[in-house]
């Protein structure tokens, strides 16, 4: 008997316009109550924004962006003797590609223009170029790591 634990990831179907299987978990990050068809809508009028503005494949500038939000390191809270420290860590692609999902997502939530999928083109346009609330979460994240540095050996 095996003490290593189960994979239970389930694998994700690609979505149906674009054959990835990363613009289908962007589907369901985004997806609120079950409404797929909504958030079906919403991204791929983002993408065809993002395609029109990059002059490029819309699938290939929405990989660009995410791997411009994608965190390399975070901190993670140890507890030791009775003190909590955080310890910086290197993140997991899986895990990387998860945050960088939200990341967009919340940031789009936040801006303040009228439609999902105009909110969604103009922070993933941004990402691409280095700014925007995503990039200033990773870079926060990034920082945090950094000035934790010292409590790096508490890792094992």
């Amino acid at each position: 008997m095996t003490r290593k634990k189960r994979d239970y990831t389930r694998e994700i179907l690609p979505d149906p316009k674009y054959h990835d299987t990363t613009v289908a978990r962007f589907i369901n990050v985004v997806m609120e109550s079950g409404k797929r068809s909504i958030a079906e809508k919403a991204i791929y009028g983002a993408l065809d924004v993002l395609s029109e503005k990059t002059k490029e494949s819309p699938v290939e500038a929405f990989h660009r962006a995410l791997s411009q939000v994608r965190p390399v390191v975070e901190v993670r809270s140890r507890r030791v003797g009775g003190a909590t420290y955080q310890v910086p860590s290197e993140v997991r692609p899986k895990r990387a590609e998860a945050l960088a999902l939200r990341w967009i997502k919340t940031a789009a939530n936040d801006r303040t223009e009228k439609r999902l999928s105009e909110r969604l083109a103009n922070e993933m346009l941004d990402a691409l170029q280095n700014r925007g609330n995503a990039v200033k979460k990773r870079e926060d994240t990034h920082r945090m790591a950094e000035a934790n540095k010292a409590f790096a050996h508490f890792k094992w």
